[in-house]
């Protein structure tokens, strides 16, 4: 296992959780449960998250960027304007061409605007980053994302912060089945095993914010996510028995006294 890395846009990670920043009771709470999920990767929400005024609390203060790789995200984002303006100032600021793209179409369901999230990943390619996109669990949709240059795709596993899990296998397995890039869970997780069974799926990774920071013992739930996510990768490697109408004698059938 050591050697099943996560790559995406050629750098390597040896998680495969990706955890959000948001929704903690305070930065010292965020920065315990993330060490505790061992995630190399987490999300930044460029619009809500103070990274640049010293006269308030930094969040690089608590989660070294040397250590852990920021992914600026567009949460927030209703339109492409708004986008393209967020990711630009996350490169001027910090440098970040890895980027998470969000795009989202209304303020009550949070679903992802397709056609501006098409039209952003487009012209961020063009301008040299990195772009990890979330998306709706439509094959055709993930497909042309893949085709407009995305680096990962990103599907939600059903409303963010809904908790439900993952609403609708059937689509993930066919987004998996014709994507080489990396396919992870992004948003509606509730509960470890909902990550598990998405690794088992064969997702390459899982984002978890919500199930962690508000549940009702974040820690203990960070490091649930982390041994999930393992068990569910290892099973899928593993190559799970075919499913059966009937029963099957794990005893031989021969040489019965």
């Amino acid at each position: 296992m050591k050697k099943d890395k996560l790559i995406i846009s050629n750098k390597k990670f040896s998680s495969r959780l990706i955890v959000g920043t948001g929704k903690y009771k305070n930065m010292q709470e965020c920065a315990k449960a993330i060490n505790l999920s061992g995630a190399e990767i987490v999300t930044v929400a460029v619009r809500r998250v103070n990274i640049t005024d010293k006269k308030k609390p930094l969040l690089m203060d608590y989660i070294d960027p040397k250590k852990i790789t920021y992914l600026p995200n567009t949460a927030g984002c209703f339109n492409s304007k708004d986008a393209l303006r967020t990711l630009r100032l996350a490169r001027e600021i910090g440098g970040w061409k890895l980027v998470k793209l969000e795009v989202l179409g209304d303020k009550k369901n949070l679903f992802p605007e397709m056609i501006e999230t098409l039209k952003s990943t487009e012209i961020l390619t063009k301008e040299g980053f990195k772009v990890m996109v979330y998306c709706n669990d439509d094959p055709l949709m993930a497909k042309r994302l893949e085709n407009s240059g995305a680096c990962a795709i990103m599907p939600l596993a059903a409303p963010i912060g809904s908790g439900l899990g993952i609403i609708n296998e059937i689509n993930i397995k066919i987004i998996r089945k014709q994507t080489k890039l990396p396919l992870i869970i992004d948003a509606g997780l509730g509960q470890a095993s909902d990550a598990a069974i998405a690794m088992e799926l064969g997702c390459d990774g899982v984002l978890v914010n919500t199930a962690i920071a508000k549940a009702k013992k974040p820690f203990q739930m960070a490091l649930a996510f982390k041994n999930a996510v393992i068990a569910g990768r290892q099973s899928y490697l593993s190559g799970r028995i075919k499913k059966t109408l009937y029963g099957n004698p794990s005893s031989p059938k021969s040489g019965i006294i």
